[in-house]
């Protein structure tokens, strides 16, 4: 392992390796260091090509010591669009993932480190995917789960998170709200929380998304990344994982403009942007489709407008509307069933594409975060009585 320390990703605050932490004494998410040198003699091109596919080939970059927590986590493809945008519009399908999202790139880490540190109890606030990945690395390792979800919750979710046997409690209030309760349990000694950002190795799973699409690119990153934004671990990974990349001598200085993609009924990240603010204020009355960016706060805030603004991009709110149209055009014109998050960052391109932000010759890498399957699609059949049919009017 070539863990040096953890931060604070605020204050800069060094914190010891080793040690089971959650966030900083500022309150704020701690940051995984590296021996960046030691990576760098063993971390080549040549050397990941020859390792075995999937996350856990990043080891001199990773947290955990020994054999991970696994349910086999591959590396997803990336899939053009052309029909939906042309050639250039890529996504990346993380709905291939176990449990069906990206959250098992996180989870499966922080259920990894939790083991190690003998972690006996988790628990987290989760809008759908979170928790179902959660509850099944929890019950890959042996580790009892809780998890609390707002009543909007897709049933999908709930079900399959009660399935992996994790205790499932279904509450009337939004995501950051759950949370609430879900730190109280943890400071009275209850369980180890695991909501994001609020641990440090979530971060560190989801990062891996910023590997693997550069080594699948050829080391050459895109123009522009979309991102659905609730908790934004993987916009704030990603952009971590540039720099580390660079550090070890397999990338240059160039970075792709990072979009953050967020709901008209949830935006908390751009009204931030819009207004110039270092931190979001709660967004009330959250309301979208697209469940998983459905967080009125985010305690990685100021992360995730760091990097857009460094990045030289944007944050962007879709309408409902463009969401639904966005999954229908994409799943009619090229056979690609994204999700309602995939859905935004797809109208959030179209958007940017209209203001000017992203130009026709750009490569663009969208992230379809779960598979469309998991949630509710309107019956566009048909009824046939077969007695009266005829082929030719059908």
């Amino acid at each position: 392992m070539n863990v040096t320390h953890l931060e604070c990703s605020l204050t800069g605050e060094r914190y010891e390796a080793g040690q089971v932490h959650n966030l900083s004494r500022a309150g704020k998410p701690l940051l995984v260091r590296y021996d960046l040198e030691a990576a760098r003699s063993t971390l080549t091109r040549e050397s990941v090509a020859s390792r075995e596919p999937g996350m856990w080939k990043w080891r001199e970059l990773l947290p955990h010591d020994g054999d991970p927590v696994s349910l086999g986590e591959g590396e997803t493809p990336i899939v053009a669009l052309p029909r939906t945008g042309g050639q250039d519009l890529l996504v990346k399908d993380e709905g291939r993932l176990p449990t069906g999202s990206f959250k098992a790139r996180g989870l499966a880490m922080a259920v990894t480190m939790a083991r190690q540190f003998g972690i006996q109890r988790i628990a987290m606030p989760t809008n759908g995917n979170a928790g179902a990945a959660l509850a099944a690395y929890g019950a890959r390792a042996g580790i009892e789960t809780i998890v609390i979800c707002p009543a909007e919750t897709p049933e999908i979710n709930v079900t399959e998170t009660a399935a992996y046997g994790a205790r499932v409690y279904v509450a009337d209030g939004q995501i950051d709200e759950c949370g609430a309760l879900v730190g109280k349990g943890a400071a009275a000694g209850l369980w180890f929380d695991c909501s994001t950002l609020k641990e440090p190795y979530r971060l560190e799973g989801k990062k891996v998304m910023g590997f693997e699409l550069a080594e699948q690119l050829g080391w050459e990153l895109p123009d522009a990344i979309f991102y659905p934004t609730g908790g934004g671990t993987g916009l704030i990974g990603m952009w971590k994982a540039f720099d580390e990349l660079e550090a070890v001598g397999l990338l240059g200085p160039r970075r792709p403009r990072m979009y953050a993609v967020q709901a008209e009924g949830c935006a908390p990240i751009v009204r931030a942007f819009e207004q110039g603010d270092e931190f979001a204020e709660r967004w009330e009355d959250a309301a979208t489709v697209a469940t998983g960016i459905r967080v009125p706060k985010a305690v990685g805030d100021f992360l995730i407008l760091r990097a857009v603004r460094d990045s030289g991009g944007a944050a962007i709110a879709v309408a409902e509307d463009a969401i639904l149209q966005a999954v229908a055009d994409a799943a009619r014109d090229d056979g690609f069933l994204l999700c309602p998050e995939g859905g935004a960052v797809l109208a959030g391109w179209r958007q940017a594409r209209e203001r000017g932000l992203v130009a026709r010759d750009e490569r663009v890498l969208l992230f379809n975060c779960a598979n469309g399957n998991k949630y509710p699609l309107p019956d566009r059949s048909k009824r046939l009585k077969l007695a009266e049919a005829e082929a030719s009017a059908l």
